[in-house]
């Protein structure tokens, strides 16, 4: 009996049709692998029982009476796409409280009210930008005691006033928000608000250096960010994106030879080299005295 159970244990690979021993790892002998003609026949038995399988799903639908879409079917014209819900949009604000205020206070000069996602913005006229920031500062009921920003926007279609001035003010006690803009003509002047709050220095000498905007009776009236003879504003939007040479890097920084404006160049291209001032001055004071700038390779 222990003979026979040992045999019966004994591990076998089946084959289509046939049976062969194994040993104890399941790797059939040689001898029981088959031939490339009877593998051959399994797969077409195995491709001939496929399509009779399909065979009988196609009777059953069909007599079920489902058909398949034909093509006009296929065709129809699908239904309309759901529009996507527009979001909030500006509304008209000549009712705000605080804009009737300003309008009984300053005849003819607010020229505009809105309101956006509950921010009220007033255009007004340029001339009265000191006395309307004054009011707003100085009266009871609106109490804007913080000039949070101030900022501007270039707009080059605008062929009339394509610089806005932009004013942010914030009410602590109130914690309430309003805008003032103005807009002015390219080269046009408008009254500096230090006198109202002394932050706006900087802030009135970042947009002259920036966008060009000149702030009539400011205590300071020069560039803070760029050198003095600088020439352009590069937060303009007619200003060029790319580095280019212009008449500052002519007269401050030595010339360079064909050799060196290749290497220079290579180094912008791949990102090695910071384009600020004192940077390029050191890379071609580099370049010039005849040191290596990359080390070479060992």
């Amino acid at each position: 009996m222990a003979d026979e159970n040992d045999k019966l244990d004994e591990p076998t690979l089946k084959f289509p049709g046939v049976v062969v021993p194994a040993d104890a790892t399941g790797t059939p002998p040689p001898s029981a692998v088959p031939d490339a003609g009877e593998a051959a026949g399994a797969d077409a038995e195995k491709a001939a029982m496929v399509e009779q399988a399909k065979s009988r799903v196609a009777a059953v639908k069909e007599s079920l009476g489902e058909k398949p879409a034909t093509p006009a079917a296929a065709g129809a014209p699908k239904p309309p796409v759901k529009k996507k819900e527009e979001g909030p949009k500006p509304v008209d604000a000549s009712d705000n409280k605080l804009v009737k205020q300003l309008k009984a206070q300053f005849d003819g000069v607010v020229t505009e009210a809105s309101e956006f996602v509950g921010q009220v913005s007033v255009r007004i006229q340029p001339y009265s930008i000191v006395a309307v920031c004054r009011f707003l500062k100085d009266d009871a009921e609106a109490r804007f005691n913080y000039l949070s920003d101030l900022t501007c926007v270039h707009y080059p279609m605008r062929a009339g006033a394509p610089l806005e001035i932009v004013y942010n003010l914030y009410s602590i006690s109130r914690n309430e928000r309003i805008r003032l803009k103005v807009s002015i003509a390219d080269g046009a002047q408008v009254d500096s608000v230090t006198e109202v709050w002394p932050t706006a220095n900087w802030m009135e000498r970042e947009v002259f250096d920036l966008f060009g905007v000149s702030f009539r009776n400011h205590p300071d009236m020069r560039r803070i960010l760029l050198p003095p003879d600088w020439e352009g504003h590069p937060l303009r939007k007619d200003y060029p994106l790319e580095f280019i040479e212009n008449e500052w890097t002519k007269r401050h920084l030595p010339e360079m030879t064909e050799v060196q404006r290749e290497q220079l160049d290579q180094r912008r291209a791949y990102g090695l080299e910071i384009l600020s001032v004192p940077q390029e001055r050191m890379m071609r004071e580099i370049l010039q005295s005849g040191k290596e700038v990359m080390p070479k390779d060992k």
